[in-house]
């Protein structure tokens, strides 16, 4: 591509690296970063607003399904005689991955920046500049700190003049979101992503205090959001380039004060326009007891909703600062959910301080037993630099792994509180996935969802995704995909490069080997599904987990060895007092 006269601005969300040191990428990836998607809009309404001497271009690339070509990128910027990288969203186990290609790009005189959780949750939560972020500045990186909402023309204009800062730090001045450009990506993007599915943000910042959460020390406790003008011209301008499906990335929109007049207008889109948009969004475990909130949701399309359930120990909950989670009344909410033919998925945390691999087994069985959950992702708790749980861990001076790549929630990175070892950690961290993914379980939840009206296809794709990625793929859900692509050239510089026959074959094996393995998974999915649908008396399956009016008491019947934390009932009624 020329870019002789224009500013080229190449936007780049790193992958980061697997267990053997290569790229994590795939020819179809899960959904699109919303970060990409929120500085891309920035960017082009720059270049909109002509805020340079030259006009400006904009690509952006997702690393988890583009390969990167630093020599190309390299090539137009040196054409051009300007010109900006911003390594975007970048989280902590992104970070190694993106200074590797920071320096390809710096060794060329090239201007780069990176912003994202890391750097801003990094310098929010600890004291002084730490290594790593000292080491981009000596390598003559750009950092960036806090949202670029009101700040790209500014930083546009140094990176003209050749007058970048080392760091950008907006962290103690939040932008407000209303009337600023929306997030944005091109369709030739989105389609590198499975389910033809893009990601905005209604809103940012949430009220709670979990420990181990960057977000409130990042974005802040306190709601900022975008109008239902700015929603509605986000869905317009998407479902004009044929994309209808979403992923609100607020991290609870149920918290978000402007919910219902944002559901009401996609309401109006769906209704009036005939939009069929539908959407996933994550929200808390006290949202059913908001008047209208599931009724308006289910009419606003949602057809998905993901809930940090985290636990369902009470002590647990509490040590993590989750008080809003009041696990009598989970099955009353998932219900309500169901009863809207939404499919609800819950992510659950292995690690606190009561885990043990006994444990994590005897809880996973009482969720699948008592709980109607459709699909349920596990993660280790992880001390990520920018929360409460790492602060308190820096502070101390205990081990945490040096190794940032590893900081992916699928990785044990410190010693157990509770007195686990990490073998230990890690056994517990994988009986939970071996535990709820049993064939006898996935048959259960596909009569569930039979009974409640959830169609059979979209709780099959998501059980094959978070089963078999985990199974077949050893990676977790969140960065697995469809046909890894896997390059010799993309192995981390201080891994030796492998021999070019020995390479290919083992990854033709592999792929091989994999889609052989989903086959199988699919087939044995597909016919338990078929069995179920085409059973008359499957529309009235009912067991625990779904019968009504069996939700007081769940935590005293079912976890009686557990003695509940003296602050438990403190929390919840504050939290109850809360929602009222």
């Amino acid at each position: 591509m020329h870019d002789a006269g224009t500013f080229p601005v190449i936007l780049i969300k790193p992958s980061h690296y697997d267990d053997d040191g290569y790229v994590i990428r795939w020819r179809r990836s899960v959904i699109p970063s919303n970060s990409l998607a929120a500085v891309y809009g920035l960017v082009m309404d720059c270049a909109d607003r002509n805020v340079l001497d030259l006009p400006i271009t904009c690509d952006a690339i997702d690393e988890t399904n583009t390969k990167v070509d630093v020599k190309g990128i390299i090539a137009r910027i040196h054409s051009a005689g300007c010109g900006l990288v911003g390594l975007i969203g970048v989280q902590s186990n992104q970070f190694p991955r993106a200074m590797d290609l920071a320096r390809r790009f710096r060794a060329a005189n090239v201007p780069v920046v990176i912003g994202g959780f890391h750097v801003s949750g990094s310098l929010s939560m600890l004291p002084g500049m730490q290594p790593e972020l000292q080491q981009a500045i000596d390598l003559g990186v750009t950092l960036f700190a806090g949202e670029a909402e009101g700040r790209m023309e500014g930083l546009l204009r140094d990176a003209r003049n050749g007058t970048l800062q080392p760091v950008y730090n907006y962290l103690n001045d939040l932008p407000n979101l209303g009337d600023e450009p929306v997030p944005f990506l091109p369709r030739e993007r989105i389609v590198r992503s499975m389910g033809m599915q893009t990601s905005f943000d209604a809103g940012r910042g949430c009220p709670f205090q979990c420990s181990f959460c960057t977000i409130i020390n990042v974005q802040g406790r306190k709601s900022r959001r975008r109008g239902a003008d700015d929603v509605e011209r986000i869905i317009r301008a998407n479902v004009d380039q044929g994309i209808t499906d979403f992923f609100i990335t607020d991290d609870n929109l149920a918290r978000n004060k402007d919910w219902e007049e944002i559901f009401d207008r996609l309401i109006l889109l769906r209704e009036r326009d005939g939009i069929e948009i539908k959407f996933t969004m994550q929200v808390d475990t006290l949202c059913h007891r908001i008047e209208n909130f599931i009724d308006k949701a289910a009419r606003a399309g949602c057809n998905k909703v993901f809930i940090g359930l985290e636990s369902i120990n009470p002590d647990s909950l509490v040590a993590a600062g989750k008080r809003q989670n009041h696990i009598d009344e989970y099955r009353q909410m998932m219900q309500a959910w169901h009863d809207h033919q939404i499919i609800v998925f819950a992510g659950y945390i292995i690690g606190f301080p009561t885990d043990t691999p006994e444990s994590v087994r005897r809880d996973v069985e009482i969720i699948k037993r008592e709980l109607p959950l459709d699909i349920l992702e596990f993660f280790i708790l992880t001390p990520l630099p920018g929360s409460e749980d790492h602060q308190k861990l820096f502070g101390k001076g205990v081990w945490m792994d040096p190794d940032l790549n590893k900081y992916d929630l699928n990785h044990v990175t410190t010693g157990h509180s509770g007195g686990m070892t990490q073998d230990q950690w890690w056994e517990a961290y994988q009986t939970a996935w071996s535990t709820y993914y049993t064939h006898e379980h996935v048959r259960t939840l596909l009569k569930r969802a039979r009974a409640s009206g959830i169609g059979w296809e979209q709780l099959v794709g998501m059980a094959l995704w978070f089963h078999g990625c985990k199974t077949i793929e050893n990676l977790h859900p969140l960065d697995a995909g469809w046909l890894r692509l896997r390059s010799r050239d993309e192995r981390r510089p201080e891994l030796p490069r492998e021999n070019v026959i020995a390479f290919h074959t083992r990854y033709a094996w592999e792929t091989v080997a994999k889609h052989a393995r989903y086959v199988g998974l699919i087939v044995r999915y597909w016919w338990m599904a078929r069995r179920i649908w085409n059973d008359p008396a499957s529309v009235d399956y009912r067991d625990e987990a779904t019968t009504p009016g069996m939700t007081e008491h769940f935590a005293e019947r079912q976890l009686p060895k557990v003695k509940r934390h003296p602050k438990v009932q403190a929390a919840q009624a504050a939290m109850a007092a809360e929602t009222r």
